[in-house]
This record gives structure tokens, sequence and C-alpha cells, in this order.
């Protein structure tokens, strides 16, 4: 009996690129991903930022008790000298003026005018002192402004810094990032291209190609060497019966 089959084949061409996707497999199965080309990180801290810490460990000279020892100008001592300098000169003007006068007087060397030159020169060195410390705590208190207002400026600047330097590293991190994901389509990209292809040849409908009809005639079985044997006996025995051969 004739069995007819019908198989759907794909165009030549597609036989041709399925053949060729399929030979790509073996490889790529066996071939591990380098993980390590897109491992994540953090980029280190910049110069900036650096610079910014660096100088806020330097702010600790800038308080308690000795910060304004530094704030202390050179023009400030002088100030101080010469006016410490020139009371003295008064102090000696004024010191020789009684002494003159108790010459005139004719009490120079009494008892009085001992008396007069000791509360003098102790009402001096108190007027001395007082105008020392003036001066010392007017140059105190400028410094220990200039100080606070050093800390303020590189307080701020270090913010402002501090800032940059965040700003720039959030940058360097997202430059990194992307350079972490192009490292990581580049690993895949084989793999990516393999599957968008794979998606296109499944996506061909093979329908859309002509159907070839294969009709075949099965082949008969083969006789075995008994029947072969009997069918040839049979057939001369009826012939040699006709000759007359067998009776």
């Amino acid at each position: 009996m004739a069995v007819e089959e019908t198989r759907v084949l794909p165009a030549p061409v597609l036989s041709k690129a399925l053949e060729a996707y399929v030979d790509k497999l073996p490889g790529m199965m066996g071939k591990p991903i380098d993980t390590s080309v897109y491992k994540p990180g953090v980029p280190d801290r910049n110069k900036l930022q650096e610079d910014a810490y660096t100088a806020a460990g330097g702010l600790g000279s800038l308080v308690g008790p000795d910060a304004y020892k530094s704030f202390m100008s050179p023009y400030q001592r002088e100030v101080m000298d010469a006016t410490l300098s020139e009371f003295d000169r008064q102090q000696t003007i004024g010191q020789t003026g009684l002494r003159d006068q108790a010459i005139q007087a004719g009490a120079y060397g009494g008892g009085r005018e001992g008396v007069q030159q000791a509360q003098y020169m102790n009402q001096g060195a108190m007027n001395r002192a007082q105008l020392q410390a003036q001066l010392l705590n007017q140059g105190f208190q400028q410094a220990n402004q200039f100080a606070n207002q050093d800390l303020m400026n590189r307080q701020g600047l270090g913010t402002y810094m501090s800032g940059l330097g965040a700003e720039k590293l959030g940058y360097d991190t997202a430059k990194y990032d992307a350079g972490i994901l192009a490292a990581r389509e580049k690993e895949y990209e084989p793999y990516t291209r393999m599957g968008l292809i794979g998606n296109m040849l499944a996506s061909i409908n093979p329908g859309s190609f002509g159907s070839t009809t294969v009709g075949y005639q099965p082949s008969a079985a083969p006789a075995s060497p008994m029947a072969s044997f009997l069918g040839g006996a049979a057939g001369a025995g009826g012939v040699l019966g006709k000759l007359g051969i067998f009776g």
C-alpha cells in the first residue's frame, strides 16, 4: 500500500540560519561569564574632599585658650611697647618736677618730700599696670576676633570644598557606574545577540514558505529461502506433471 507523507520544510535560507545558530550554542554554553569586568565599586575620594578633611583636622589650633596667640600682631606689641615707654617718660618727668619743687621749697630730702615721691611712684605703677592691662586686653580681643573670623572663614571654605568634592564624587560615581554597565553589556553582548537572533528565527512561520509533498511506495518484504523453494518446487511440479514425468 502506498503511503503519502506531507512535510512542511523551511526555506533553504532559513535552514542555513538555523544550522549556523545551533552550531554556535555549544561553544557559548561552555564559556563562563567573566563577572570581574563589571564588579561594583566606589570611586576614591577626590582631592577636594581630601583637602577639606586635611583642613578640618587643622582647625583644632583655632579653638581653646591659646587660639588667639597666633593672631597677635607684631604691630600690637610695638604699639604697646611705645605706649608704655611714653608713660615711663612722663612718669620720670613728673618725678623730676616733684624733686625740683622740693628743692625750691627747701624740703628736698625731707620726710614730706619722700612721702610725696613714694605716693607718686606707687600711683604711677598702678596707672602703668592698668594701662598695660588695657593694652593687653585690647590686643587679646582683636586677636580673638581675628581667630574666630578665621575659624568661620575656614569652616565656610571647608563646607564649600566638601560640597564641590561631593558633587565631583557624584559625577565620578555616575561615570564609574556607566563604565560598569558598559563592561557588563560588552560581556553579555554575544548572548544578547544570540537571544535576539533566536527570537527572530522563532518568530518566522515555517508555513509561510512553500510546502513539499513527498510520496513513496514501501518496498515489499523479501521472500524467505523456504518460501522461494516451495514456490519453485510447486512450479516445477506443475510443469513436470504436465510433461508426464511424475506419472
